[in-house]
């Protein structure tokens, strides 16, 4: 009887700690970018501490021009939401959750950004277009 109990026991701790590509995979999302900084005076400065290095970067007409592209993800406290929903969910449904929350969280994986700006001779944005 103990034995019996015993390995049921084992066996939901399993399913429970088993669970989480969901779990890892809401967890471990994109952070949440400020592209309120893609504005006119914003230093190139702030842009390469926000985003990183540009993919591209170019000098025409006298002009400095760069192209930012990154995903943008999401703020701690809602990746922090999603996967303690898809833990809560994985415990309640012994693990079957994942079925439909690991597609989930792989197409709700952020939106790809880009921004082409340029800068005035103080490395100022001057100018900002949004290509995707």
């Amino acid at each position: 009887m103990i034995s019996r109990k015993w390995t049921t026991f084992v066996c939901v701790l399993a399913l429970v700690f088993s669970s989480g590509c969901s779990v890892f995979m809401a967890a471990k999302q994109p952070d949440k970018k400020n592209v309120d900084l893609f504005r006119m005076g914003t230093p190139r400065t702030m842009l390469l501490g926000e985003f990183g290095p540009p993919v591209t970067s170019e000098i025409r007409n006298g002009r400095k021009y760069e192209v930012f592209k990154f995903v943008q993800g999401y703020s701690t406290g809602v990746k922090a939401g999603r996967a303690l929903f898809h833990g809560a969910a994985d415990v309640m449904t012994l693990g079957l959750w994942e079925v439909v929350g690991t597609p989930a969280e792989a197409v709700f994986s952020g939106d790809e950004m880009a921004f082409e700006v340029s800068y005035d001779r103080n490395n100022r944005i001057n100018q900002v277009t949004t290509i995707k």
